[in-house]
């Protein structure tokens, strides 16, 4: 069967760049301005895939895509300008992704396939288990206790670096090249900011393991 992809941008780079990427994917396709959110994602509608351009003033209609994509199981990928990630939420109960404006094509067809791909597809590598927290790392998807985690997706990668790194001391320096991965000029006490928000959200039990390692950085304790 045939899956549907709902596209939804007000710039025309991004809609020709689609376009081309979508061609070689054998989808039908629904495509239309931010105006158009409600018909386009109308109750009852069945889509695989929502693809949504949330720049400028689009970014205010994120949370209500999220939602919708949440309230209709449908994955879901976000086109942010890059100054934009350090709010990026993206949903926490369906697959999600996003790509930063000006992405090459062949990124965007990447991000693409992995959402449209079947569960099934998912190997057993791509999920960390620690304690009661649950990492999806195909599907920057947070769990503890089975409960799903609202982390904004700078939040969501700190974490999975220092968890994949257990036991590694890095600087906030290191951090920030890892994890933001470009220059980044509000200083490196960002990384301070994002480790209060994370402990905060894992709660006091996870929390302990995310140490600070005093006069150098953070690691994951293992």
């Amino acid at each position: 069967m045939r899956k549907r992809v709902v596209f939804i941008a007000d710039s025309l780079d991004n809609a020709y760049k689609f376009q081309q990427v979508l061609s070689g994917f054998d989808v039908d396709i629904s495509a239309g301005s931010t105006v158009q959110i409600k018909k386009l994602l109308a109750p009852g509608a069945s889509h695989d895939l929502i693809i949504f351009e949330a720049r400028g003033t689009a970014s205010a209609n994120l949370p209500e895509v999220v939602q919708l994509a949440e309230d209709r199981s449908c994955a879901l990928l976000v086109i942010v300008d890059a100054d934009a990630m350090d709010s990026l939420k993206l949903p926490a109960m369906v697959p999600g992704d996003f790509v930063v404006h000006g992405a090459s094509p062949e990124e965007c067809s990447a991000r693409v396939r992995r959402l449209l791909r079947d569960d099934a597809a998912a190997g057993h590598s791509d999920v960390i288990t620690v304690d009661t927290m649950t990492i999806n790392l195909a599907t920057y998807q947070v769990s503890v206790g089975d409960q799903p985690v609202d982390f904004t997706y700078l939040e969501y990668a700190l974490l999975s670096f220092l968890v994949r790194h257990p036991g590694h001391t890095f600087s906030r320096d290191a951090l920030l090249q890892h994890v933001w991965g470009f220059d980044y000029y509000g200083g490196s006490r960002t990384v301070d900011v994002h480790v209060r928000r994370i402990r905060a959200k894992l709660g006091p039990e996870l929390a302990q393991r995310l140490e600070t390692v005093r006069g150098v950085g953070y690691l994951w304790s293992a």
